[in-house]
């Protein structure tokens, strides 16, 4: 990982969970980063910069229906997908004025 995706991400992290920012609970939960799988091959990680914050609960903790991992179907139903999420990622951050927002690879 590079300097620049290491901000990139710490700003994310920060930001807190974009699930909870989009239900509207305040203050955002502080979040881990969330690589994508949409678009990676089987056993693959997403680049540095293809990732959305999530909070323990919507990422691996809070179980069907709530927590990605488990259930990425009935996940992306309710929440959006990860594609969508990431795009509301890179515009949230860059209202922030994220220094690496510029050059993320679209």
């Amino acid at each position: 990982m590079t300097k620049d995706e290491r901000r990139y991400q710490n700003a994310l992290r920060n930001t807190g969970c974009i699930v909870c920012i989009n239900q509207g609970i305040e203050p955002a939960i502080p979040a881990s980063i969330h690589h994508i799988r949409t678009g990676t091959g089987a056993g693959q990680k997403a680049s540095e910069t293809d990732v959305i914050p999530l909070c323990p609960a919507h990422h691996q903790q809070g179980g069907y229906g709530v927590a990605f991992h488990a259930g990425p179907a009935i996940w992306q139903e309710l929440y959006g997908s990860e594609l969508e999420l990431v795009e509301q990622v890179r515009e949230l951050a860059a209202e922030y004025e994220c220094a690496f927002v510029g050059s993320v690879r679209r």
